[in-house]
């Protein structure tokens, strides 16, 4: 197996590749504070959504100097089942039902289906 090895390779070896003409991607600096007065700043993409807190990992969770806007969630609320069916039928027709069910199960009609 060692024969078929290139020599001079291992694992992890740099890359032959130069870096000249490469231009990295532009990026901004956002500075943090946290509540102990602790300053870092953590590079993003210019096109980075900015998040409003970031945890330095030593002082805790900072917040922007610069004041953003704080994120907004758009997480949709959870809709149950119960909201799953009042979109398809009316409260009024549900008791209609809940009521033949129950008439059906005490015995006095006969079974529908």
């Amino acid at each position: 197996m060692s024969e078929r090895s290139l020599r001079g390779t291992q694992l992890g070896s740099r890359s032959l590749e130069s870096e000249a003409g490469v231009e990295p991607a532009p990026r901004q600096l956002v500075e943090y504070r946290c509540e102990d007065g602790h300053r870092f700043s953590v590079p993003f993409s210019v096109e980075a959504d900015i998040p409003a807190q970031w945890d330095s990992g030593t002082h805790g969770v900072g917040l922007r100097v610069d004041g953003g806007a704080t994120e907004e969630s758009d997480v949709k609320p959870v809709r149950t089942h119960w909201d799953m069916l009042l979109e398809r039928r009316s409260f009024e027709e549900l008791q209609v039902l809940l009521d033949e069910r129950l008439a059906y199960r005490r015995g006095d009609l006969p079974a529908a289906n």
